[in-house]
């Protein structure tokens, strides 16, 4: 079937069944997922599906159906159920559409051969991660290794001449392991995902620092309750992110449930921190040449050298705010309404070697885990669990387990003093090692 036909032909027909304007959106797709456990393949799964999802506008009032049966009857009914909604909302003056603006080109997006990777290839790698995570004596129990993946295409179309698809795919590889020792077990695990199959890690890279991650935190150990530097592990790096994502959400910025609400133009971190979104970043897991309405994405500066930039912000609550869309509709597919997400939200990198800081910590918490809230989006406070290493002298010293971290947003960005170069754009929320300067940290 060409769904890119069909996307434009079922637009006209929301408008001849009574919608003012119509948006539709297609999607079709395959997924694969296996698990194997102690060298058995436990699960294997493979399944293909398609759907589209119909947002209308009547007089200001949206409705909004979905349908994963394509027949024409289906199609109709779900056209009438969306137009019938619409008839019983209430009207908005924001509810619009965006206009065609065109897409932006990113590289790398469709790997054409993961497809024809072979499936004993696939469940012989699997296996093998787990054999060789299983290799270290300090290992004693798998929680499993498992490999999935998936491909698909996005068909997007409106009344305002938007005509728009991609392809994609995705692949991902990962064990799970405990390690023991006494009365003690800790566990640990690896994953590696990407756009393309030959840009997996090696499973020997893998099913090592799943090892690693399991026996180091065997043995921890407890601290006094003090202030110290806190080094934040890029693995953490979504505890301090997430609140300040949630706090420029522009839905929330109007409602006045953000600490970062009328502070665009103010310095609000450290100059070391410069933090982007950029939907444009070549074989990037969160890139695509458009956003959840047909906005084109792009590389956005949020906070630039320590000083807010601004929100992110889809069309409907960019009218609302008196702007543009930013290219931030984000959808959980055909099934969903667009809201407003990042795509790759980063903290952009310094100069120094992880190393170098940690050697520049006489005293401290590498953290490596974090539990809870992290940064609240709403009053910027921050709190929460934290399992790492402690730092004696600039050295990794023991692990430690049951710690928690607390402060506000404004210090602990103001605070980051050390910034590493240890950047992984293969994370769709990421930030190298940095250090915040002083944090309470809670033990004994």
């Amino acid at each position: 079937m060409q769904y890119d036909d069909l996307s434009r032909e079922l637009v006209d027909r929301c408008l001849s069944m009574g919608a003012e304007s119509a948006e539709v959106l297609i999607e079709e797709g395959r997924r694969l997922n296996m698990e194997v456990r102690n060298g058995a393949l436990e699960t294997i799964q493979e399944s293909s599906s398609h759907g589209v999802g119909f947002r209308v506008f009547k007089e200001g009032k949206m409705g909004f159906a979905h349908s994963n049966d394509l027949s024409d009857g289906s199609l109709n009914q779900a056209i009438r159920s969306a137009v019938s909604f619409a008839d019983h909302m209430t009207a908005d003056e924001h509810n619009i559409l965006p206009g065609d603006q065109g897409v932006t080109e990113v590289e790398g997006l469709f790997d054409p051969d993961l497809g024809a990777v072979s499936m004993d290839e696939k469940i012989d790698l699997v296996t093998y991660l787990e054999e060789l995570a299983m290799r270290d004596s300090r290992i004693t129990l798998s929680d499993g290794a498992s490999y999935g993946e998936g491909e698909g295409s996005t068909f997007l179309a409106n009344s305002n001449g938007i005509r728009k698809s991609y392809r994609s795919t995705a692949c991902g590889l990962g064990v799970s392991v405990v390690a023991e020792k006494g009365d003690q077990k800790s566990s640990g695990g690896e994953r590696c995902n990407r756009r393309f199959f030959s840009d997996l890690l090696p499973p020997e890279e893998i099913a090592e620092e799943a090892a690693r991650s399991a026996y180091e935190m065997l043995d921890p150990q407890m601290v006094r309750t003090q202030r110290a530097p806190v080094v934040f592990d890029p693995d953490v790096a979504g505890s301090l992110l997430g609140g300040i994502l949630g706090a420029i959400n522009g839905e929330r910025v109007l409602q006045g449930a953000s600490f970062l609400a009328d502070r665009v133009g103010e310095r609000i971190s450290s100059e070391l921190i410069t933090v982007i979104d950029d939907g444009t970043v070549p074989r990037g897991l969160a890139s695509s040449p458009f956003d959840g309405e047909g906005v084109p994405t792009e590389k956005r500066t949020i906070v630039d050298k320590g000083v807010l930039k601004g929100f992110m912000y889809n069309t409907v609550v960019a009218k609302r705010a008196g702007v543009k869309s930013t290219g931030n509709a984000s959808r959980g597919g055909y099934r969903s309404l667009p809201g407003i997400g990042a795509h790759s939200f980063y903290m952009a990198a310094g100069e120094a070697e992880p190393q170098e800081i940690l050697l520049a910590t006489k005293n401290g918490l590498l953290l490596k885990g974090v539990t809870g809230y992290g940064i609240n989006p709403v009053n910027g406070n921050f709190s929460g669990g934290a399992s790492g290493f402690w730092v004696e002298d600039g050295r990794i010293a023991f692990p430690v387990k049951g710690l928690t971290i607390a402060g506000s947003a404004d210090e602990m960005l103001s605070s980051i003093d050390l910034l590493g170069r240890d950047l992984d754009l293969n994370r769709s929320m990421t930030a190298p090692t940095f250090r915040v300067k002083e944090m309470l940290i809670g033990g004994e």
